[in-house]
């Protein structure tokens, strides 16, 4: 008979770090998980950018996204970046602005609570980022769906709160496409502070979603040049809105994140 053979204990798989944050801004405790990459341990005078990313939970998108960053590093093609994922608690509040319409209120028991969420994230979040580790001033923000709304309305409403807007299949129709709508006055508003912002926007074969994202371009391109932002939008009709997050992702990093030798 063949001889047994001992198996070792199996032992839990380590891909980042995580940490909770009692939340005054929020009255909650907040789960956050970080990848740091290959390299930032072993050399103690690196400093390195952030992205943030909202459904940044286990269960959510950051497993996927962390092992974007890393092949992309890994194969030169994107900077090291610090990855920030922000575990939900209730998405659906965290996500959206104030709405005026009856259905929108209807998805979830609290909505409108962006403000909250973005001053979480200014207060308390990056200050505990940076104390915990070593950063740079450069900061970058992901999102898709009503992550993406988020993303574009804190472009429109606090843009200085990061450098760089990844939005995927934003939910712009969110109360009655209201930043759409909005945009020449929300970008003229912010006149003085998007001479040094970048967006990227991608859209999938959702019909409402490329129309209000291609009315958004439209009127991205009437005023962004005297602004000074810069922008793009990729459409990629081949993904669908639950599959666009990873090949969306994977081209905005490799367009706007990669190394200065590739530049």
């Amino acid at each position: 008979m063949p001889q047994a053979t001992a198996q070792s204990k199996a032992e839990p798989l380590t891909i980042g770090q995580t940490f909770t944050i009692a939340s005054k801004v929020l009255g909650e405790t907040r789960r956050i998980n970080v990848y740091v990459p290959a390299g930032y341990a072993e050399s103690p005078n690196l400093r390195l950018p952030v992205l943030y990313m909202p459904d940044g939970g286990l269960g959510e998108d950051f497993l996927h996204v962390a092992g974007l960053v890393q092949v992309s590093v890994g194969n030169a093609t994107m900077r090291p970046f610090l990855l920030v994922g922000i575990e939900n608690t209730e998405r659906r509040r965290d996500m959206t602005g104030p709405t005026t319409v009856a259905d929108d209120r209807k998805i979830a028991p609290r909505v409108g609570g962006s403000a909250a969420f973005r001053r979480f994230i200014r207060t308390e979040l990056m200050p505990e980022i940076q104390r915990r580790y070593r950063t740079t001033p450069e900061t970058a923000v992901v999102g898709e769906s009503l992550a993406g709304l988020f993303v574009v309305e804190t472009l429109l409403l606090e843009p200085d709160l990061f450098d760089t807007y990844l939005a995927f299949d934003p939910s712009l129709w969110w109360n009655g496409q209201y930043l759409v709508n909005q945009a020449p006055k929300l970008l003229q508003a912010q006149a003085g502070k998007l001479g040094t912002k970048t967006l990227f926007l991608a859209t999938s074969n959702e019909p409402g979603i490329v129309a209000d994202t291609r009315r958004f371009a439209e009127e991205l391109k009437a005023a962004a040049s005297r602004l000074g932002l810069k922008w793009q939008y990729e459409p990629l009709p081949t993904e669908t809105h639950a599959t666009i997050y990873h090949p969306a992702a994977l081209r905005a990093f490799r367009l706007l994140f990669k190394p200065a030798s590739r530049k």
